[in-house]
């Protein structure tokens, strides 16, 4: 199975990023094998796998069914894809994050003596919220504009604070994944918790495919290697300078 030959990748040495690049519809795999291409990009497909029950040769027939050839709904060049970013995902996070909240108030106080309930889910989706609104201002105000000049060496450090950043987030969407159950329902759920879990599922599929994008297709252009003296103030929150 790993045999390759000259035009056939060895997927399993491949990274869970390289992979996601490469072959458009890898990404629904991985989420549907619960392994994150986005934060956890840079493991190997073979080092990835290894939760019980979880097949490497099957997950591997299913990427070599997908074309590589395939068109991407994502364009390539810097500029159009910071455009896409901005346009696809930071507009859609603010429009969608502010219902999900309100929606899991309701539920949570309509079902609070459910066994069932998500409680604590607004809560987690409202810190999501803040801080994913604090993070796509610094890629809005300060990083996103030094790329629209083009790679100079100083852009590396903005990229070193997004990816870490990045991290924080994969974190708290795992927080908010378990608070919702996996999205199972119970039975005698109402329409306001069915539409809560269908749009908690949209959002991790949606922001796992954003930091996909930029971890994975956009600052490669620009930064390859983390730099190793402090990171760019201006990245910083006033909290985090005072610190």
């Amino acid at each position: 199975m790993n045999k390759t030959s000259e035009n056939t990748p060895d997927l399993a040495a491949m990274t869970l990023g390289e992979i996601a690049v490469r072959l458009p519809g890898a990404t629904a795999i991985f989420r549907r094998y619960g392994l994150d291409f986005c934060c956890g990009g840079g493991a190997r497909l073979h080092d990835a796998v290894r939760a019980p029950g979880i097949a490497l040769e099957q997950i591997m027939r299913e990427l070599q069914l997908l074309d590589a050839n395939a068109a991407r709904d994502y364009p390539a060049t810097a500029p159009a894809l910071i455009d896409h970013i901005l346009q696809r995902y930071h507009e859609t996070h603010r429009r969608e994050l502010p219902e999900l909240i309100l929606l899991a108030k309701k539920v949570e106080r309509v079902h609070a003596a459910h066994p069932m309930a998500p409680l604590g889910l607004s809560d987690a989706l409202r810190a999501m919220a803040q801080e994913l609104e604090a993070h796509m201002m610094k890629e809005e105000i300060v990083l996103f504009p030094m790329m629209r000049l083009g790679a100079h060496p100083g852009i590396a450090h903005p990229i070193a604070r997004m990816r870490h950043e990045h991290d924080d987030h994969g974190e708290r969407l795992r927080e908010v994944e378990g608070l919702y159950r996996g999205g199972v329902l119970p039975d005698d759920a109402c329409g306001s918790w069915r539409a809560l879990y269908a749009g908690v599922r949209k959002l991790a599929d949606d922001l796992m495919q954003h930091i996909h994008l930029e971890n994975n297709v956009l600052f490669p252009q620009f930064a390859t290697e983390l730099p190793t003296t402090p990171l760019c103030p201006g990245m910083l929150t006033p909290n985090e300078r005072a610190g």
